[in-house]
């Protein structure tokens, strides 16, 4: 799955995106609203990543997501 499905479905990918980052609020999500440099600020903020750490997570969650079932 490509972040454009992530973004054009983005209400339907906030509860899956909690799953995998449980520290991120739901202001955290409204500010993000699909936009995939807005989720790696996100992380870095709220996990302390730095940037290619926040992105190996984001890509992971990619890859991930193309599975069913993939809430943790």
């Amino acid at each position: 799955m490509n972040w454009c499905e992530v973004q054009e479905a983005w209400s339907q990918f906030k509860p899956v995106l909690k799953s995998y980052w449980r520290e991120l609020t739901d202001k955290d999500l409204e500010r993000v609203d699909g936009r995939r440099d807005e989720l790696l600020a996100a992380l870095q903020r709220r996990y302390g990543y730095a940037d290619g750490e926040a992105e190996r997570e984001i890509a992971f969650f990619e890859k991930d997501i193309r599975l069913a079932g993939a809430v943790k």
